[in-house]
């Protein structure tokens, strides 16, 4: 299964984020929370990023959704630190943070494969209207 890792610049964005997905999936999808720094500051941290997604890679992949700015920086750094395979089966989607997470963790609970759950978060973007 498609793992997921979260990355956010608060350590309570994630953790609430992770909340929501699971009251919706259950515990079906690995997901991990990368967020704030070692010292528990706001910021992302490219290590902390690196061991999440290892964790959450079981064979199928891992989508990391972003949330802004240095996440994408800092998320970028820690694939490219990452051995194969598991450099090959690392992607960043390009997705609102709230929305990507959510779309992604239902379509890996469906047993989807790593482009699927990508494309599944990515088409999240412009959803959200108001008339």
């Amino acid at each position: 299964m498609v793992g997921i890792v979260l990355v956010s610049h608060a350590p309570k964005i994630a953790e609430g984020t992770l909340e929501l997905i699971k009251q919706m999936t259950g515990e079906k999808v690995l997901i991990e929370t990368a967020a704030g720094t070692c010292d528990n500051r706001l910021g992302t941290d490219p290590v902390l990023i690196g061991e999440k997604i290892r964790k959450a890679d079981t064979g199928d992949g891992v989508i990391v959704i972003v949330d802004l700015g240095s996440s994408i920086m800092s998320t970028e750094v820690a694939i490219e630190s990452l051995e194969e395979p598991a450099r090959s089966r690392a992607a960043i989607a390009d997705a609102p943070f709230i929305e990507g997470a959510i779309a992604a963790a239902m379509e890996a609970s469906f047993g989807k494969g790593l482009q699927d759950v990508k494309n599944a978060a990515e088409n999240t973007r412009g959803m959200k209207k108001i008339a």
